[in-house]
């Protein structure tokens, strides 16, 4: 069964906390896809990891760079893309039809604490796949805006 792990954001913007988890995937040798509900806010966010940090180069790709198979990490707001990688994020208030495939290993659902929109979706999101038999884990951020695995 699929990971899903629920990342309440409450020190950090999604563009500052997604690109260091983005890292861990590549470093893991693992090929990821960020899901969006939202192709202005996801080509924000293609944008922003191309510049996140001066010294470094995150390898990703959207519909416009050519196929998914050439990129380690992959954003879109096509469900279908989810059956390419191990880890998926699933971001700005994305909701896939399924998880649960051989080739997913874990979902990472983030979500911005300081919107309250944002927090009522997760609260929703995680109460479907709760009874769905999902094993969920939830995690937020502390005060120096590390994770703490809260439930």
């Amino acid at each position: 069964m699929t990971e899903v792990r629920f990342y309440h954001l409450t020190k950090t913007s999604l563009d500052e906390a997604l690109p260091k988890m983005l890292e861990k995937v590549i470093e893991r040798g693992q090929k990821a896809v960020v899901f969006s509900a939202d192709e202005r806010r996801l080509e924000e966010l293609n944008q922003s990891l191309w510049s996140y940090r001066p010294e470094s180069f995150l390898p990703h790709g959207t519909k416009r760079d050519g196929g998914i198979e050439s990129h380690p990490i992959w954003l879109t707001t096509k469900s279908d893309d989810l059956d390419t990688a191990e880890v998926v994020f699933i971001v700005h208030g994305a909701s896939p039809e399924r998880l649960e495939n051989e080739t997913i290993k874990l979902c990472a659902i983030l979500f911005d604490g300081n919107n309250s929109s944002a927090v009522q979706d997760a609260r929703e999101f995680w109460k479907e796949l709760k009874a769905a038999d999902h094993e969920l884990t939830y995690w937020q951020q502390n005060v120096r805006g590390s994770w703490e695995k809260k439930a």
